[in-house]
């Protein structure tokens, strides 16, 4: 049996993180639905490949599969956190690893801490957030801002909130996703996507407000080559009384999250109402998701509309390391142990923006 003694200075190292994702763990899950990976230099077209999807009148609509509350709890100091990927309720959902809708006081925040094998993308609702790596890459995204960031081979970085004027928290979902195995080891990179580029439409006589993040709404398409892994992320806002009928990309996982109001998903007699900080996940089968709000609701209703290609692989993750096989997870711990194999610029390297937290 393969042994692997890990020091307890890699322990200290990871720890400002492990307060971030909660218990370690090592889990082992395998998708049963088999894709067909893109090659690595045509990965990021995948976007661009996809034709423009449109609702006929002999589309099916996606019903809910699992809907349930993301509970709030503390993680860390001063920071709130309702996950609802990474949890004894939704594991996984292929190619998504976890899903945090965070709020962090400062005060609080993710100081220096390592990724491999995945690609973490940050949505701000509220506030500001700075970053700054081992490679010298930092800045700050900003209310309705995105950072892409692919750990590929190895990253460690730090994730601070600002200090907002009126006191308050800056609030924002985090999801990770998977990386194709072959892309496992490349090298890191960010795309950052400012609020002001995210192109945007209306449906429904302007009762449906749609910011197309990633993906396809109404003849709108997204800013491309933004994350390896085929996603689409649309926030749509919805009044009392419309409605949208959304294409999704046949076979891909999906969900919606719902941060504010109540929102009727599905058609028919499997119409159901998914109330604020639910996630609903929805069946593979279908290729349009069907939304709407009752003209009776007090207010709008705001949901983030998530799909990705599931991977035919392995998941196999020890905290920030997601790799596909133990072996590899071994491995991750000790090169970043030993500064090695894509952690060579952690040695001796200390965040500024993290150093408040260095006690």
């Amino acid at each position: 049996m393969r042994a692997l003694l890990v020091s307890a200075s890699l322990l200290v190292g990871l720890a400002s993180f492990l307060f971030f994702i909660g218990k370690d763990h090592i889990q082992h899950v395998v998708t049963s639905t088999a894709i067909t990976i893109l090659s690595q230099l045509n990965i990021n077209k995948a976007t661009t490949q996809t034709p423009h999807l449109q609702a006929t009148e002999m589309s099916v609509s996606r019903a809910i599969r699992k809907a349930f509350l993301a509970v709030e709890q503390a993680e860390g100091a001063g920071a709130r956190v309702r996950r609802s990927i990474g949890t004894p309720q939704l594991r996984n959902l292929s190619p998504f690893l976890m899903l945090d809708h965070f709020s962090i006081k400062p005060g609080a925040g993710f100081p220096d801490h390592p990724h491999r094998g995945q690609e973490t993308i940050t949505y701000l609702l509220h506030g500001g957030v700075d970053h700054e790596d081992f490679a010298g890459n930092a800045g700050t995204i900003e209310s309705g801002d995105l950072q892409f960031m692919t750990a590929g081979r190895g990253i460690v970085h730090a994730e601070m909130p600002r200090q907002n004027p009126d006191g308050s928290a800056n609030v924002g979902l985090q999801l990770w996703v998977d990386l194709p195995q072959h892309l496992k080891a490349c090298e890191p990179r960010y795309r950052d996507l400012k609020a002001a580029e995210i192109p945007t439409v209306d449906a429904d006589d302007g009762r449906v407000h749609i910011k197309v993040i990633s993906g396809q709404s109404h003849g709108v398409d997204s800013v491309r080559d933004l994350a390896y892994t085929p996603v689409w992320i649309l926030d749509l806002q919805i009044k009392p009384g419309g409605k949208v009928t959304q294409p999704l990309p046949a076979g891909w996982n999906a969900f919606a999250y719902v941060l504010d109001g109540q929102v009727l998903l599905g058609k028919g007699d499997q119409q159901q109402p998914v109330g604020q900080y639910h996630n609903a996940v929805l069946s593979q089968e279908g290729d349009v998701v069907d939304m709407a709000v009752d003209a009776g609701a007090e207010g709008d209703a705001r949901v983030i509309l998530i799909a990705g290609t599931p991977l035919d692989q392995p998941i196999i993750q020890y905290g920030p390391f997601v790799l596909t096989s133990k072996d590899e997870v071994y491995q991750a711990l000790a090169d970043y142990q030993t500064h090695s194999n894509g952690f060579e610029r952690a040695a001796g390297w200390q965040s500024e923006i993290g150093k408040s937290m260095v006690r």
